[in-house]
């Protein structure tokens, strides 16, 4: 090879050019899954890491048998797993809590967004009693994946997460007019 002649690995560099795209399109949706996973702001940031690096590797074998947001899904979804699985043993009979949504956007009208605050807050506890299977379908639908999509990441038949989907919502609301008359 002649000296300033090289060439890089083709894989190397479209397995970069891959991961910059999905983690620029997907980057907040995996800070959301993250912090569905792990309510500690600083193990949510280290989880956050993690899915990155996964992802990374991910693309030298990602073969496009399914979309790119599938997969960024798919890996988030095993590394959040993997999370929990590791939390469980450390800590036996602890699950890790759920984070808040979003900050709610800025708004002229401070009290509704209060209100859209403890909505969101009620919502979030109320997923987290969920067990982890069903919260894992939870996140996954409030991201917007489809039941197709879900089942992909989860490996569940698109039937099953659509039921599972209509029996969590039920039960959501549920929970949600229970705590209203409770107050």
């Amino acid at each position: 090879m002649e000296r300033g002649n090289f060439s890089l690995d083709t894989t190397f560099t479209t397995q970069d050019a891959a991961y910059r795209s999905a983690a620029t399109q997907y980057g907040a949706a995996i800070e959301r899954l993250a912090r569905g996973y792990e309510a500690d702001p600083d193990l949510a940031r280290d989880l956050v890491q993690d899915i990155h690096a996964a992802l990374w590797r991910s693309f030298a074998y990602f073969e496009g048998q399914c979309s790119v947001r599938s997969w960024v899904y798919r890996i988030g979804h095993n590394v959040g797993v993997s999370h929990i699985q590791a939390s469980r043993r450390a800590r036996p009979g602890a699950l890790a809590d759920l984070d808040e949504l979003d900050a709610l956007a800025a708004s002229d009208d401070p009290e509704r967004e209060v209100g859209e605050a403890r909505a969101a807050d009620r919502l979030m506890a109320t997923i987290h009693r969920l067990k982890p299977a069903d919260r894992q379908v939870m996140l996954l639908y409030l991201e917007d994946l489809t039941a197709g999509e879900i089942g992909e990441v989860t490996g569940l038949s698109a039937g099953a997460v659509a039921t599972r989907i209509s029996r969590l919502k039920a039960l959501l609301a549920e929970a949600f007019q229970t705590e209203e008359t409770d107050r």
